[in-house]
C-alpha cells in the first residue's frame, strides 16, 4: 500500500496515539485533581503523560507535513510509507517508555526513531527541493 494510502493509514494511527494520550492526561488529572498546570512536585505521572502527549505534538505534526510534501515531491512512495510506518512505531514505543521508570529502553529507543524520521524526511524534502 505504497503511497497516499499508506501515509493516510499512519495518520489515522497516529491520530488514535494522540487520542489515547490526550485520554491519559486527562485521567491523571482527574485522579490527581490537578486542573491547570503539571500539579507540581508529587505529580510525577501526572508530568509523565503531559510530557508524552506534548513531545507526540511537538514531532508528529511536522513529520507527517514532511512526509506528505515528499510524497507530492516526488519522493519514492515506500520511502513514505516505511517512513510513516517507523514513525508509528517510534511513538508508540516513546508512549509507553514514558509510563515506565526512567530512564528506560522504551522512551528512548522512541526517540531516537523519531529522529531518525525527521531526519530522513527532511534531507528527503531538501534533496526533492534542489
Amino acid at each position: 500500500m505504497p503511497g497516499f494510502q499508506s501515509l493516510l493509514l499512519e495518520a489515522g494511527l497516529l491520530g488514535l496515539i494522540f487520542l489515547v494520550l490526550s485520554l491519559n492526561v486527562s485521567r491523571h488529572r482527574t485522579s490527581e485533581k490537578v486542573l491547570l498546570g503539571d500539579g507540581g512536585p508529587g505529580h510525577d505521572k501526572l508530568l509523565a503523560a503531559i510530557r508524552a502527549q506534548g513531545n507526540f505534538a511537538e514531532y508528529v505534526p511536522l513529520i507527517l507535513l514532511l512526509l506528505a510534501f515528499c510524497l507530492e515531491g516526488g519522493a519514492a512512495p515506500r520511502l513514505v510509507a516505511w517512513s510513516g510506518a517507523l514513525l508509528v512505531i517510534a511513538r508508540l514505543l516513546h508512549a509507553y517508555g514514558m509510563a515506565r521508570p526512567q530512564p528506560n529502553l522504551f522512551r528512548a529507543a522512541g526517540a531516537v526513531l523519531t529522529w531518525l524520521v525527521l531526519l530522513i524526511a527532511a534531507l528527503a524534502a531538501l534533496a526533492l527541493s534542489l
